[in-house]
């Protein structure tokens, strides 16, 4: 039941619209994750939000210094009694303020944020000072040559930097359990849990539509149209223009949205096509296994859909024992072709130690949509976001995380290209954006329809592998020859 208190921030918080026909509304939600420009009345709430960011002076101060601009977002809902308004919602904090008038709330209790998060700042900024100085003091006894001295100072230093890094996990992991996430059915789950047994990225829950459906939900409200804008002057590394809208994004909104939609009409892309075929066990012994995946087949099932059809889904009815931690790699549902799976914590190690050392190989090949002029090469590009942001977004010097793949050209014809890709550091859809990007080939795999145009299917299949087993010493190779 709301009380009087939710019924006065409402008022507050909702704008409403004048006579929209049901007729004229969206019978769903749109995809959150599609680059695509809002209907016409998530343009109408954008603009109408828009013009108040402008005749706002102390917002326009804030958000038009240099790196100053910030996300913004507006969500149309439709009221119990049949009204038509839209709320209002930044991402992060605005002028420093988590809660601003006209604005839905955070996610979390600020107060109860409050009671601790002061104090873990202070501890924290205590022991970084410490560490600084136990540094300086290190650095001067090397030039002194003082040895003993230098090595008791660098163990104090270890154990600061320690101690530095333990409370602020534990500082983090208490400001997530505070993040309540709702959905559409009045379930909820703690933001730690929703990323568990990672910790959430820093800012995960803080994005404007999170805050906008939380809100939606708890105060009984129909979403209709979410749209999502840039306002102010273009971050420092000049990806954003004002105005400008911009899907949900990735690696934040990658996991919470899916959980908040459940139970909400929502134009979700089209479910993968049952495959029938395989996966193909090309070896299996106590400690690990190697697997050939068919195209269409996720290798992991959904993290709130854990019995979806997957590759580790259907190995399970063979092997129990196996988790999603188990797989090394994963391959994107469109793609195919050869993984290894561990089935214990040490040979999972061993091997990755080999895949990071480059001892062990991966190698894909795929089709490319035009001619290559070279013929070998590397690239290395920070990537974020690379599910669903833009092209020109995935590549993000600042916050990205490097990627790396040696290429060679394997075959010429008129219109495409035949290439070989060995990826050094993996996320998802990396090898399509070193494909599509101008900083990479500049040319998108066939069949790519996000980044390049459609075809019989996404022509990448990963054909080899090798590595040196991790009981036996003896050196594996796997080749599955690409079926295109």
């Amino acid at each position: 039941m709301k009380t009087r208190t939710d019924e006065a921030e409402l008022i507050r918080t909702l704008t409403l619209f004048e006579g929209p026909r049901p007729e004229d509304l969206p019978a769903r939600l749109a995809n959150p994750f599609h680059a695509a420009p809002p209907g016409p009345w998530g343009l109408r709430a954008a603009e109408a939000l828009q013009q108040r960011l402008r005749q706002d002076p102390t917002s326009r101060d804030v958000l038009w210094r240099p790196g100053g601009g910030k996300m913004f977002g507006v969500l149309v809902v439709a009221t119990p009694d049949g009204q038509v308004g839209f709320l209002s919602a930044f991402s992060g904090m605005l002028g420093g303020a988590w809660t601003v008038e006209g604005f839905v709330p955070p996610l979390f209790d600020p107060q109860d944020r409050d009671a601790f998060w002061p104090s873990g700042e202070a501890e924290l900024a205590a022991l970084e000072q410490r560490h600084a100085e136990l540094c300086r003091e290190a650095e001067a006894l090397r030039a002194q040559g003082a040895a003993h001295a230098l090595r008791e100072v660098e163990a104090r230093r270890a154990e600061v930097e320690h101690v530095r890094a333990e409370r602020s996990r534990a500082l983090w992991r208490q400001v997530t359990q505070g993040y309540v996430i709702p959905n559409a059915r009045g379930e909820t789950q703690t933001l730690a849990a929703l990323f568990a047994p990672k910790p959430p990225p820093g800012g995960a829950g803080d994005c404007a539509a999170p805050k906008l459906l939380a809100y939606a939900f708890r105060q009984g409200l129909t979403p209709l149209v979410l749209a999502e804008f840039w306002w102010g002057a273009p971050p420092l590394d000049g990806r954003r223009e004002s105005g400008a809208y911009y899907p949900a994004c990735d690696n934040k909104c990658g996991t919470v949205l899916p959980f908040m939609l459940q139970g909400l009409a929502v134009e979700l892309p089209a479910p993968v096509a049952t495959v029938s075929a395989g996966p193909r066990v090309l070896h299996e012994d106590p400690w690990l296994l190697v697997v050939d995946k068919p195209v269409g087949l996720p290798t992991l099932p959904g993290r709130h859909a854990p019995t979806r059809d997957s590759l580790l889904v259907r190995l399970q009815a063979r092997f129990p024992e196996l988790t999603p931690a188990s797989f090394l790699h994963e391959l994107e549902p469109d793609a195919s072709g050869l993984l290894v799976i561990a089935r214990d914590a040490e040979t999972r190690a061993s091997l990755q130690r080999q895949f990071s050392r480059r001892e062990a190989e991966h190698r894909h090949v795929a089709w490319l949509d035009g001619p290559v002029a070279e013929d070998a090469g590397t690239i290395d590009l920070p990537l974020r976001g690379t599910a669903h942001a833009s092209l020109e977004d995935c590549v993000d010097a600042r916050h990205g995380k490097r990627t790396l793949s040696a290429w060679k050209v394997l075959r010429r014809e008129a219109s495409r290209t035949r290439v070989e890709f060995v990826l050094t550091t993996r996320l998802p859809h990396a090898l399509r954006i070193h494909a599509a990007h101008p900083l990479g080939l500049g040319l998108p795999i066939l069949g790519d329809a996000r980044l390049g145009r459609e075809d019989a299917r996404l022509m990448l299949h990963a054909e080899a592998l090798a590595f040196v087993h991790p009981r036996s010493g003896e050196r594996l190779v796997f080749t599955s020859p690409a079926p295109f």
